[in-house]
């Protein structure tokens, strides 16, 4: 493709995927950079609320993502970004900013706010949902009741660890 211009819009997001498309599956040293972007697009997509500051913090430190990640899951899909969104999530987020999928694709990957932006959408929409704190940080992760409660039990523990002493 280097060297042709892609003739749809179509092609143009699919050439800017392919030039960020590197599958990770080890976890890299995080830079001390990277962790301060996170930290900094964690408390803007808070906007001011605690409560979900440590809630995004929590899912955070449990999914240990990081800017570039593409994590192949056993089922197809990818965990995408720090905030690890799972692919499954792409049309969805692709339809509600109006994007190409194959652009919403890289910006998961490579746009820690906007990673972290979908991982308060996915979070809030749960929480709608189920009307219950605890049953939302599980659906982040699962859609089976018993990973939801693991899950929502291994979150709790990052958070308590994370402001133990606040």
């Amino acid at each position: 493709m280097i060297g042709s211009r892609p003739r749809t819009a179509t092609g143009l997001a699919l050439t800017i995927a392919a030039m960020f498309s590197t599958e990770v599956e080890a976890r890299p040293a995080l830079s001390p950079q990277h962790e301060v972007t996170i930290g900094q697009c964690i408390r803007h997509a808070a906007v001011g609320r605690a409560w979900l500051e440590r809630t995004l913090w929590g899912l955070r430190d449990q999914e240990a993502g990081w800017i570039g990640a593409e994590v192949p899951n056993t089922n197809g899909t990818h965990d995408l970004g720090p905030m690890q969104i799972n692919s499954w999530w792409i049309p969805r987020l692709s339809a509600l900013t109006g994007r190409p999928p194959a652009i919403v694709r890289v910006w998961l990957i490579r746009d820690a706010c906007f990673n972290v932006q979908a991982a308060r959408w996915i979070f809030l929409t749960e929480l709608r949902a189920n009307r219950n704190y605890w049953k939302a940080i599980g659906a982040y992760h699962s859609p089976t009741p018993w990973r939801q409660r693991d899950y929502a039990l291994a979150v709790s523990r990052k958070v308590a660890a994370r402001f133990q002493s606040n």
